[in-house]
């Protein structure tokens, strides 16, 4: 018995790295429940990780400790514990290092190309610039030296009130730090074999921020003036570094649909905060049978 608690951990690993995502995608209910949609989806990225990399150490105490019938398959786990551990540590270390290495290197030079052709402005405190460009865009680039990016076609075609949707939607990105969120989930995403991953569940993610931001943004701003907003900036670009209002090509329709019922949707948030502490309790659970 005791043998077959790093098989388990392998399984389970890659059941939440692979179908997990696939099926959660689909379950549209959580965008009402944005922020405790997020905390589900890290919940089972989490224990992914701590399923895979806990393999080899729960495989090596069980061929330590086999006796038995048991003994025979220690072996068997602990190459297979070995092998998932150690692929998944190697592909997080390298991808986490160049996906946050290439993020700050293109913020850092997208943050200097706005600084010198942007005309200065201010948003509550933090940096604004003003790009002289007809075609009508908002992003943000985060960091430690924030800045809020707009195009003067935005302030031509926005009211003032959609204006300040918009830029409460961009602060919404940077309080929360939506970067971290988005690069956690990305190095996830590319550590994960492509036969495996889900590009469903990185699209849901990333609907996911943009529907938290407009949540936060219709809480002292008329759900109106948002969506007219989002149809005027919809399908705008954004550098990759970025986070933009208009959010990507196919989910101003869901957002649009969204902001007609803003929430809070407490019930549908307490079952998906219930569901992710009973996922991410599983490996934990699984660990510490297995060295008790």
């Amino acid at each position: 018995m005791a043998g077959m608690y790093s098989a388990a951990l392998v399984l389970l690993s890659v059941a939440l790295a692979g179908p997990a995502p696939r099926l959660l995608a689909r379950l549209t209910v959580l965008r009402k429940a944005p922020a405790a949609a997020l905390v589900l989806w890290q919940s089972i990225s989490l224990a992914a990780l701590i399923a895979g990399l806990a393999a080899a150490p729960v495989a090596v105490q069980q061929a330590v400790t086999g006796e038995g019938p048991a003994l025979a398959l220690n072996p068997i786990m602990l190459v297979a514990g070995f092998v998932v551990t150690g692929f998944l540590a190697a592909r997080l270390l390298l991808t986490g290092h160049r996906t946050g290495t290439a993020l700050r290197r293109a913020r850092r030079e997208h943050r200097e190309l706005v600084d010198l052709i942007g005309l200065p402005g201010s948003d509550g405190g933090r940096a604004l610039r003003v790009l002289e460009h007809p075609t009508a865009t908002a992003y943000c680039l985060p960091g430690r030296r924030s800045r809020v990016v707009l195009s003067a076609g935005t302030l031509q075609r926005l009211s003032p009130t959609e204006l300040g949707a918009v830029l409460a939607h961009e602060r919404t990105h940077l309080r929360f730090r939506h970067d971290l969120v988005l690069e956690f989930f990305t190095v996830l995403h590319t550590a994960v074999p492509e036969r495996v991953r889900s590009n469903a569940g990185m699209h849901e993610v990333r609907l996911l921020l943009e529907l938290h931001a407009d949540q936060h943004a219709v809480a002292d701003h008329r759900p109106r003036d948002l969506g007219s907003a989002l149809v005027t900036l919809a399908g705008s670009n954004h550098p990759e570094a970025g986070l933009g209002a208009g959010g990507g090509t196919g989910m101003a329709g869901v957002r649009l649909r969204q902001l007609r019922d803003p929430g809070p949707h407490r019930g549908i948030a307490a079952v998906a905060l219930l569901a992710a502490a009973l996922i991410l309790a599983c490996p934990i659970v699984l660990v510490v049978a297995a060295l008790a």
